[in-house]
C-alpha cells in the first residue's frame, strides 16, 4: 500500500492448507462400477438389438442373376438346389479370358466358412492348378448324382473338389469341413 508516498511492506498471508477429505469422502471402487455400468448397458442394448432386430452377423447377399445369365451364353450353367437358409451368395463374378470363359460364385456356409464356386471353359490343365495352387494333391473321391469329385488337398487349409465334364471344369474350393463341401457339391444341378 502507498501511505503520503512511503510504500508500506505487504503482509503476508499465509496459504491456507490443502483441503484433504476423510478417508470414507472420497471416491470408491463402487463409483467407477456404477459410472462403467451407465456405459456399458447402452452399448449392450444396441448390440443385442444389432444383431436381433437387423440381423447384424448375417452375410450380406449378392444377386448373381447377371452373372449367371452372361455365362449361360456360353455354358451350361449349375447351381445348388435346396440348400438351408443358412448358405448365402457372397459374390458372383463372370469373365471371359482367352482359354475360354470363367464363372465363379462365393457362397458363405452355416458355420460362416467360404466356398467358391467355379466354372469354366478354361482347359483343366491351366484351371485347377491356378485355382488350387500347385501344390494341391488328389485325396480321394466324392460321388453325388451322376458326378464324382476328385477331392484335392489345395493351398494350407483348404479342400478342393474338382470335376471335369465334356466342355466345363467345375471346382469348390473352401477352407470348411468336408460336410459342408459334400452338401454343396450334392446340391448342384
Amino acid at each position: 500500500m502507498v501511505n503520503n508516498g512511503l510504500v508500506e511492506p505487504a503482509t503476508s498471508v499465509p496459504a491456507p492448507a490443502p483441503a484433504r477429505l476423510a478417508p470414507k469422502e472420497g471416491r470408491r471402487p463402487r463409483d467407477m462400477a456404477y459410472s462403467l455400468l451407465v456405459l456399458l448397458v447402452p452399448i449392450a442394448l444396441v448390440m443385442v438389438f444389432w444383431k436381433l432386430v437387423l440381423d447384424g452377423d448375417k452375410p450380406i447377399s449378392k444377386d448373381t442373376t447377371s452373372a449367371v445369365q452372361s455365362a449361360s451364353q456360353r455354358f451350361t450353367v449349375v447351381q445348388p438346389a435346396g440348400l438351408s437358409e443358412d448358405w448365402y451368395v457372397t459374390s458372383a463374378n463372370f469373365r471371359e479370358e482367352d482359354g475360354g470363359a470363367t464363372l465363379r460364385l462365393g457362397y458363405v456356409d452355416p458355420e460362416s466358412d467360404p466356398i467358391l464356386l467355379v466354372q469354366s471353359t478354361v482347359p483343366a490343365a491351366t484351371l485347377v492348378p491356378a485355382e488350387v495352387g500347385d501344390q494341391g494333391k488328389r485325396t480321394g473321391t466324392f460321388r453325388a448324382g451322376d458326378r464324382t469329385w476328385m477331392v484335392y488337398s489345395g493351398r494350407p487349409g483348404e479342400t478342393a473338389f474338382i470335376v471335369t465334364e465334356q466342355n466345363r471344369t467345375i471346382l469348390l474350393i473352401g477352407e470348411t469341413d468336408r460336410d459342408d463341401m459334400e452338401t454343396l457339391a450334392a446340391a448342384l444341378r
